[in-house]
């Protein structure tokens, strides 16, 4: 069907998808925690997905390229912050509504902008500086500390939006000529290698053809995601495709209401449309100073070869 649409329909077909993917996994993840403890289901799934990662790797080539000393320890930090990052989130959906976790990770974006110009020293402009205060404004709606509402589980949602932030700042590092599948991969075996560590530290509970056909859905369905957001960021125009990423809130609501019931009240989908919002603006400036300077750029060359 997707090949009948344009460039950009296509591309934000497959960044739709995508996100019905990873929510669909996180869904899938949450379900776990009525069979395994949270150690067990890191564990487990990354078991399955480090397989077929390896297997994408592969078949791309990947472990054929080397990798230098300095991307290797980008590599590593990079690991550090998925790892203590997915413990994090995963811990907040177990314990509060997929919903409000996916909301609060969706303030990622301002907080990238943020982080950038603090530690970057990237140009960020006042109109973007005041996207960023509203959206942690609508993060704090969502939040709603010292309120009867409020889920202190919420502060592990938060935890991981900084380490992943962690992680994608140190990825802009990375040589782009290390295949993703490669970093990927990579970062699933030390999920791993980490959560088999502390399996001594946890209860272990019963596994089964059921219960594990759960963690085995979730990392096909982290797989799909992977290939569809590179298939997304690789079709039609930037700019039109990577807003639809937010889709991902629109499907974690619809399967807290199916499955688990939860039903956002007021203040969660007024928070999460100021996130949504902010996020959004602040893509759409970034992209348009970025094409103000290839503009100027060009102009400077044109004029040195005149």
């Amino acid at each position: 069907m997707a090949k009948h649409l344009s460039e950009n329909m296509r591309g934000a077909f497959f960044m739709v998808t995508c996100m019905a993917a990873f929510g669909i996994n996180d869904a899938l993840i949450k379900s776990s925690s009525e069979h395994f403890t949270l150690v067990q289901t890191i564990f487990i799934r990354s078991i399955f997905t480090s397989i077929l990662l390896g297997i994408l790797a592969w078949r791309q080539k990947a472990f054929r390229v080397g990798i230098a000393r300095r991307d290797w320890k980008l590599i590593f930090l990079r690991m550090v912050g998925e790892i203590i990052g997915a413990y994090l989130f995963l811990y907040s959906i177990f314990n509060m509504p997929l919903a409000n976790a996916t909301a609060l990770l969706q303030s990622m974006p301002l907080a990238i902008t943020l982080a950038a110009a603090l530690f970057l020293k990237e140009d960020v402009g006042w109109r973007r500086y005041l996207a960023v205060l509203i959206g942690f404004g609508g993060v704090m709606i969502i939040v709603r500390p010292g309120t009867e509402g409020f889920n202190s589980f919420s502060f592990f949602a938060l935890g991981a939006v900084v380490l992943f932030v962690c992680r994608d700042l140190t990825t802009r590092k990375i040589s782009k000529t290390i295949p993703s599948s490669m970093v990927s991969f990579v970062t699933s075996l030390g999920i791993m290698v980490t959560s088999a560590c502390a399996l001594p530290l946890v209860e272990w509970q019963t596994v089964t053809l059921e219960n594990t056909s759960i963690l085995m859905a979730a990392s096909l369905f982290v797989i799909v995601g992977y290939v569809l957001s590179v298939s997304a960021m690789r079709t039609g125009d930037i700019g039109f495709v990577s807003p639809f990423r937010y889709t991902i809130l629109l499907w974690s609501i619809l399967l807290g209401i199916l499955v688990f019931g939860d039903i956002p009240d007021i203040w969660t989908i007024t928070g999460s449309v100021i996130v949504v919002t902010t996020g959004i603006y602040t893509f759409y400036r970034e992209r348009r100073l970025e094409t103000k300077a290839n503009k100027e750029r060009d102009l400077v060359a044109e004029e040195e070869l005149s």
